[in-house]
């Protein structure tokens, strides 16, 4: 099934849990959640690393992520069926 344009993606990883449960509490204390970390950690890596393309690929995954939080709320949720 081809991935939607205007979705972010979804990506399953191992990682322990004691950890993950570690990270959530660091989060917190942070106020803030694991994902907005991660993302900051990503976005990051791809400035300090990254070529023409992948800052170009950013600049795009940026405007969606704009584009998803204006829509936040105005949605009804998908029924996962």
């Amino acid at each position: 099934m081809p991935e939607q344009p205007d979705h972010t993606h979804m990506t399953r990883f191992r990682i322990p849990r004691v950890m993950w449960a570690a990270y959530g509490r660091v989060a917190a204390r942070l106020e803030t959640d694991r994902t907005a970390l991660l993302l900051d950690h990503v976005r990051a890596d791809i400035r300090e690393h990254g070529n023409e393309q992948d800052l170009a690929d950013l600049d795009q995954a940026e405007q969606e992520l704009t584009e998803r939080r204006a829509r936040k709320g105005g949605r009804p949720r998908g029924t996962g069926i």
